[in-house]
């Protein structure tokens, strides 16, 4: 596929192939974008806002409906293609080109919710004569760096409130996964929003990364992905309003009140999917003495039960991971706990970039894969003796996106959402359940700022103050 820079489809003579993570076929070539090729991105983009700042709410919702109706259509086509470049099965593929539709219609009606206020100057003393009102306006120019684990929704995140506000964007889609991307900026171009008001360049992160989220014509960055990364976009950002959706090492603590098998169920739906590779799947589940063996009896079971494959297949449960050094970097944190005491129930091992569901029992803290983000499909499972040891132990990290708990108890409920240091509290599901319109976002190294396209939309806009001074 082309990349689309300065209102066009465009080629380049340096290309890169884009694989096929079950079996390494080439899949499609996309154009290595330079740092000229960011430049022009940037310098069109800046047309591109001049143009979406003068269209009206109404027609930016109107641009987002049309396409979500076009996604809608091109849904099947979609969904085969996140699978191909990206290696989940089929069915969370479909799932993700649902999910993209429904995020682009959020946006769409958010573009008609960007108030305004009035504000009561006179209240204070001395300012009688004084009337004053905001104005929400959009950012310019926001540049948007996405993941290749969700490489058609979560680009819908941040292109979707970043149109919906008014301002042009500059995408630069995961290097592993563009082609989804590339896709859906097909779709929005389709549905009639101008031509410059959406770039999408492909490449290497590495070679215009820096040169993207340092121009001072670009006025907000988002990027999802690892906290090293956007530590470094931080400090390279200058003076841009930023959001950071990073990493994680999820907990899910079991009380002894919960139902194993529906325990079991939930934790490896919400630690397997996608071959572990989201930020917000179960890697810890912290379990109460009193169920820690039943539970691990449950989890064995349905462990074991996910099948691995071709993606493609409609009886594949788990596909591969996107790159076979990441199974290789998996294996080796496993094999290092075991060395440590812990025992992998089932599973453990890996084919090229297929991994076996894992499940490891009798984990300590100091394991490096209670302590690091595996993103992989590694679940362990660690026992303690009350409701504070477990919490006490969920915020035992450096990140807080996403934690769970287990239980019919109120108190302990309560106890968690107030004592755990996370964005999102789930009580009684897995730590891996996102709705699209709610506030999403970490605490402490798992970020900053929030997604869900009314929080985006507040992150993508400033605000102007108007003061009238009246006369007598």
């Amino acid at each position: 596929m082309k990349m689309h820079l300065n209102g066009e489809w465009v080629s380049r003579d340096n290309v890169q192939e884009v694989l096929n993570p079950y079996d390494n076929s080439v899949v499609d070539t996309v154009p290595l974008a330079s740092v000229e090729d960011v430049a022009t991105a940037v310098n069109s983009a800046e047309r591109g806002f001049k143009v979406m700042k003068s269209l009206s709410a109404h027609d930016r919702y109107s641009l987002l409906m049309r396409a979500s109706e076009l996604i809608e259509e091109r849904k099947e086509d979609l969904a085969r293609t996140i699978t191909l470049e990206e290696g989940k099965v089929i069915s969370e593929g479909r799932v993700e080109a649902d999910r993209c539709k429904q995020t682009i219609i959020v946006s769409a009606e958010e573009a008609k919710r960007i108030q305004s206020e009035v504000l009561p100057l006179d209240a204070a003393p001395g300012n009688e004569g004084k009337f004053g009102f905001t104005l929400r306006v959009p950012v310019g120019i926001v540049a948007a760096i996405s993941p290749f684990n969700f490489p058609l929704n979560l680009v819908a995140h941040k292109i979707g409130p970043a149109l919906a506000a008014g301002n042009a964007v500059v995408l630069k889609p995961a290097s592993d996964t563009p082609l989804s991307a590339l896709k859906l900026t097909e779709i929005m171009l389709d549905a009639g929003f101008p031509p410059e008001a959406i770039q999408c360049i492909t490449g290497s992160g590495a070679i215009i990364g820096n040169a993207l989220v340092s121009n001072s014509k670009i006025r907000k960055v988002t990027f999802t992905g690892s906290q090293e990364v956007g530590e470094q976009i931080c400090k390279t950002a200058g003076l841009k309003k930023v959001t950071m959706e990073l990493g994680s090492n999820s907990p899910l603590i079991v009380m002894p009140d919960a139902d194993p098998e529906r325990v079991a169920k939930a934790a490896c739906m919400s630690g397997f999917s996608n071959a572990g590779q989201v930020c917000i799947s179960t890697q810890r589940v912290i379990a109460h003495r009193e169920i820690y063996n039943d539970l691990l009896d449950a989890m064995a079971e349905t462990t074991a039960a996910i099948s691995t494959g071709d993606p493609l297949h409609a009886d594949t449960s788990m596909g591969p991971m996107i790159r076979e050094d990441d199974a290789v970097r998996v294996a080796k944190w496993v094999r290092e706990a075991t060395s440590d005491g812990a025992r992998v129930l089932t599973g453990g091992s890996h084919v090229g970039q297929l991994f076996e569901p894992t499940l490891v029992a009798d984990v300590s803290p100091q394991m490096r894969i209670s302590r690091e983000e595996i993103f992989g499909p590694v679940v362990g499972v660690t026992e303690v003796s009350d409701i504070d040891t477990a919490i006490a132990l969920a915020n035992a990290t450096n990140y807080g996106l996403s934690a769970a708990i287990f239980t019919q108890n109120v108190d302990w409920a309560m106890k968690f959402v107030r004592e755990c240091d996370s964005g999102n509290l789930h009580v009684n599901w897995g730590t891996q359940w996102r709705a699209d319109l709610m506030p999403y976002g970490g605490l402490k190294e798992s970020g900053m700022g929030k997604e869900g396209p009314k929080y985006a939309v507040q992150e993508m806009t400033e605000i102007k103050m108007a003061v009238f001074h009246l006369s007598d």
